[in-house]
């Protein structure tokens, strides 16, 4: 016979196991009710409602250069790290003070794998992270427009708006139609495409004096062209200087100087010669150079002359017209300011050293990069539009056909 004390204990040890079974279910979440482990059912363990957003996705080959940065939504960011990826160099940045983004302090480089970890919380405190590691776009995967004039410069009423980009721009209504360029004095400005990778604007007048122009860049992540796409993101601004146009009557070999519609010099000059004589046209001071070394050879001359200290020199056109001063005239010929004796720049009476009070000297201090010359009575023809800032010497009806908008 069995005892009655063992059936017993077997009994107690029966539901012993079936407690254990319900407390083992309630631990794992087993049941409906035990899952919530609070009221009602509701979880009593909550996520942090923090939304922390990289704009660089995770894994990502062809990020900005420019809108990199970090995000939240419902918190306040507490941490961001930028680190060059591999070497955990730091790149600095700095946090919104409301806590609600964070962005690098410079321009980030093309081409350069960078990672983000990023940390927020959120009115309760809880706490949410983010991490993402990704490449800019390359530079072969992207295009850059070097542009003039520099933001804050003053220049002269003839100074277009030039973009030169670094590779060929096969969809040029895209890129035309991210810049803008806009002037205070209402002035309306049309860009023109030379080619394919220079795109200049000007209004169908000169600048009005005293104005200020705005550019508006807003090329990032365009494509230019087939997986080319742009990186520049920025606003410049300039303002035009007071109007000054000086013409060189080649006839007479002088130079008169108008500012604000009023002459204010008139100065003997030596233009081209015969064999070399100077373009015609009206040509913008696009460079200054107190001095300057001029070889005829890296302009297609021979070899005939190499000069180290050519005082006082502004350029005008690209393929190598300056006017600037000249000091080793030929006291045999005629007098200067007689007779055209260059290889087809414009030449100022002046002193070696661009030293002394000398016409070159006056004119160099008296010019704005931008600044018109126009050139008159040369046997040459008239230059270029793209030699040079010289897109003036274009009809209007032309230069708004050469638009891509």
């Amino acid at each position: 016979m069995t005892r009655p004390d063992t059936a017993a204990r077997r009994v107690l040890g029966a539901c012993a196991a079936l407690m254990v079974g319900a407390l083992t279910l309630t631990a794992c979440g087993g049941s409906a009710n035990a899952k919530s482990g609070g009221k009602n059912g509701k979880e009593s363990v909550k996520t942090s409602v923090a939304k922390i957003a990289i704009s660089a996705e995770d894994g990502s080959t062809g990020a900005s250069i420019n809108t990199t940065g970090v995000k939240v939504s419902d918190g306040r960011l507490t941490d961001v790290k930028m680190t060059l990826a591999g070497t955990g160099t730091a790149v600095p940045g700095s946090m919104s003070a409301d806590g609600g983004s964070w962005k690098p302090k410079e321009q980030l480089e093309r081409g350069t794998k960078y990672e983000i970890s990023a940390t927020a919380k959120d009115a309760d405190g809880r706490t949410a992270a983010a991490n993402s590691i990704f490449t800019t776009v390359s530079s072969a995967n992207s295009f850059i427009g070097t542009y003039t004039p520099d933001n804050g410069t003053t220049v002269g009423v003839g100074m277009p708006v030039s973009f030169t980009f670094d590779k060929v721009i096969s969809d040029k209504k895209a890129v035309q139609s991210h810049i803008t360029v806009s002037s205070n004095s209402g002035q309306k400005v049309v860009g023109h495409w030379f080619g394919s990778q220079r795109l200049d604007f000007r209004p169908e007048e000169y600048w009005k004096a005293g104005s200020k122009v705005t550019m508006k860049i807003d090329l990032d992540g365009v494509e230019g062209a087939n997986g080319v796409f742009g990186v520049q993101k920025k606003t410049v601004s300039f303002t035009i200087g007071r109007s000054q146009v000086s013409t060189v009557d080649v006839n007479a070999q002088t130079m008169t100087v108008v500012r604000d519609g009023k002459t204010i010099k008139t100065v003997p000059i030596s233009a081209g010669s015969a064999q070399n004589p100077t373009y015609n046209g009206q040509m913008v001071i696009s460079e200054k150079f107190t001095q300057t070394r001029m070889n005829g050879t890296t302009v297609g001359f021979g070899g005939e002359y190499d000069i180290p200290d050519v005082p006082h020199a502004m350029r005008l056109t690209t393929s190598g017209t300056f006017i600037h001063g000249n000091y080793w005239y030929n006291k045999g010929n005629p007098p200067f300011g007689r007779q055209g004796t260059s290889h087809g720049c414009v030449g100022l009476a002046d002193v070696q050293g661009a030293r002394g009070a000398t016409p070159a000297k006056w004119f160099y201090d008296n010019s704005l990069i931008g600044d018109v010359v126009t050139v008159k009575n040369s046997p040459d023809k008239t230059v270029a539009p793209d030699n040079g800032l010289n897109g003036w010497n274009m009809a209007w009806s032309e230069w708004i056909a050469g638009s891509a908008t």
